[in-house]
């Protein structure tokens, strides 16, 4: 069904990098799933600096299909950003973001429309099984479990990006212009009415991970220090303990050397106790490091993405609000 009637029922986000071998085969999927509702709809798809043959796969689905959409980067501004540039156009009642390396299926498109539709505001999908090594399915499972425990408004848990959001939650996370934006935090933030629906999360068909461990670390580094103060007492809370940790050392020596006539020795305990004081403050650098890097890249003020083309969008959409 063509989507330049008034109204767009069903919009659905791609952010792509590198993707040429499996994203003809995703979009000709969605495409069919969509056709499917017999509603209006449109695919938007972010290309985020690819540099395979990715664009000039959307622009030739977008010659065949006015409703394949693509707004294209002039280098690689990140998965999170490349979400946020395709919410800015995307013009439907409900909008979908879901990855394009097929791991999503998009034969769920359907169930998580539907539940919107019933007066849910986040319909978000649940990692019930994951294709990855072991060290990464736990790094996962404890990112979640951590980030549940320290942010103070509910995150569920093993819920990726893949989700459909109305369009009050996506006017909402529009009008952000943070630079380190976090999806599945932001989308959260504002409450409203949520509900999950589990899912097998499939593995890669074509392609490789654009994920590397180091981006998955950065990317829970940008989660827990965007939506929590914890970390930050947490190291003045480690600070109180060493400081009575020392304090009591340092007392039970003066009685001994009071009362028994010990004297103080030991260098190699004096080694041990400096390098740990040392890696403990280091550490405590580190995490307000994070905190003012964050502060640092918002007072620059620099754009949050460049566009080097739009096929079948309104650049205008694109610029992020004053």
């Amino acid at each position: 069904m063509n989507s330049t009637k008034s109204e767009i029922v069903n919009s659905v986000v791609l952010p792509v990098y590198n993707e040429e071998e499996i994203l003809p085969e995703m979009i000709k999927r969605i495409e069919e799933v969509l056709e499917a509702l017999g509603k209006t709809y449109e695919v938007i798809l972010v290309n985020d600096g690819s540099n395979d043959s990715s664009w000039q796969i959307i622009a030739e689905n977008n010659r065949r299909n006015p409703s394949i959409k693509g707004v294209s980067f002039s280098r690689n501004f990140g998965h999170q950003v490349a979400i946020i540039a395709g919410l800015r156009t995307a013009k439907g009642r409900m909008v979908a973001v879901m990855d394009a390396d097929g791991q999503d299926p998009p034969e769920l498109l359907p169930k998580f429309f539907k539940k919107c539709e019933e007066g849910f505001d986040v319909v978000y999908a649940i990692r019930k099984k994951r294709k990855e090594n072991i060290f990464k399915k736990m790094a996962y499972s404890t990112f979640y479990r951590v980030m549940r425990r320290i942010a103070p408004f509910e995150i569920p848990l093993d819920a990726g990006d893949f989700s459909v959001i109305n369009r009050k939650i996506a006017d909402l996370l529009i009008s952000f212009r943070e630079h380190n934006p976090f999806i599945r935090g932001l989308r959260c933030w504002g409450g409203g009415k949520s509900a999950g629906i589990e899912y097998d999360r499939l593995a890669r068909v074509k392609g490789k991970s654009k994920y590397s461990m180091v981006q998955l670390m950065k990317l829970a580094v940008i989660g827990m220090v965007s939506f929590s103060k914890v970390p930050l007492r947490f190291s003045v809370f480690i600070g109180f303990v060493v400081s009575i940790i020392a304090f009591v050392f340092g007392v039970i020596n003066i009685l001994r050397y009071l009362i028994l006539g010990t004297p103080f020795s030991g260098f190699a305990t004096i080694v041990v106790v400096m390098s740990f004081l040392g890696g403990i403050q280091l550490i405590m650098l580190g995490m307000i490091g994070e905190y003012i890097s964050f502060i640092f890249d918002e007072i620059k003020n620099r754009p949050l993405y460049l566009i080097d083309e739009v096929i079948g969008v309104d650049r205008q959409l694109l610029k992020i609000p004053g």
